[in-house]
C-alpha cells in the first residue's frame, strides 16, 4: 500500500492507493489508483475521509502531474486520509464553522 501526497487546487492531499506507476497517458505523469477508503460502515466517521471517498468514488485511476507529487511512500497500514491547506498545511474540515447568528 502507498500514501500518496500531492498538490490541488492549493490544497495538499494525503491518500492511499495499492498501485502507483508511470502513467500511460503521457510523459510526465503519475497514475494512482486502487484507492483505500476506511470502512464506509464504521461509526465514527471522518468528514474528511466522506468527503475525499465522494470525491474519488468513480475514479479507477488518477493521473497526477510529477511535479504535483510531493512524496510517496510505501507504507505497511493505512492512515488517516487529509486535505491541508497548500501555504499553512493545516488540515482542512469541510463542516461549516459558522456560529450561531445571535439575537439582538
Amino acid at each position: 500500500m502507498y500514501k500518496v501526497i500531492f498538490h490541488n487546487h492549493s490544497k495538499v492531499y494525503e491518500l492511499y492507493c495499492r498501485e502507483v506507476v508511470g502513467s500511460e497517458f503521457s510523459y510526465g505523469f503519475v497514475e494512482f489508483g486502487d484507492f483505500v477508503f476506511d470502512s464506509a460502515h464504521e461509526l465514527v466517521v471522518d468528514p474528511t475521509e466522506e468527503q475525499l471517498r465522494e470525491e474519488f468514488k468513480d475514479v479507477e485511476s488518477l493521473h497526477v502531474p510529477m511535479h504535483s507529487v510531493i512524496r510517496i511512500e510505501k507504507v505497511k497500514k493505512r492512515g488517516a486520509c487529509v486535505i491541508r491547506e497548500g501555504q499553512s498545511g493545516e488540515k482542512v474540515t469541510p463542516l461549516p464553522l459558522d456560529r450561531p447568528h445571535s439575537k439582538k
